[in-house]
């Protein structure tokens, strides 16, 4: 999966439609990375204005995003945000 982070990192500006606000959530974002047949989800938050913290990554088999990865990244963002106080 790393290249799929090489991908996010070499675009200077990464496309709306790969790149939107998960409803619902703690200020969760998701990058959508489609290579062949396979998608890629990537989950984060902003801090500080534009950097981007990535909390997780998963293989998307279905519309929805599943919630126990939005959780997954909602405890990360608070875990990450606690240990920069």
């Amino acid at each position: 999966m790393s290249w799929v982070l090489d991908i996010v990192e070499d675009l200077q500006i990464i496309p709306r439609q790969y790149f939107k606000k998960l409803m619902g959530t703690d200020e969760i974002w998701e990058v959508r990375i489609d290579s062949g047949s396979d998608t890629f989800r990537l989950l984060g938050f902003f801090h500080r204005g534009n950097l981007i913290v990535l909390t997780n990554g998963f293989t998307k088999k279905s519309q929805l995003t599943p919630r126990s990865e939005i959780a997954i990244a909602e405890e990360r963002k608070r875990d990450y945000l606690e240990r920069i106080k």
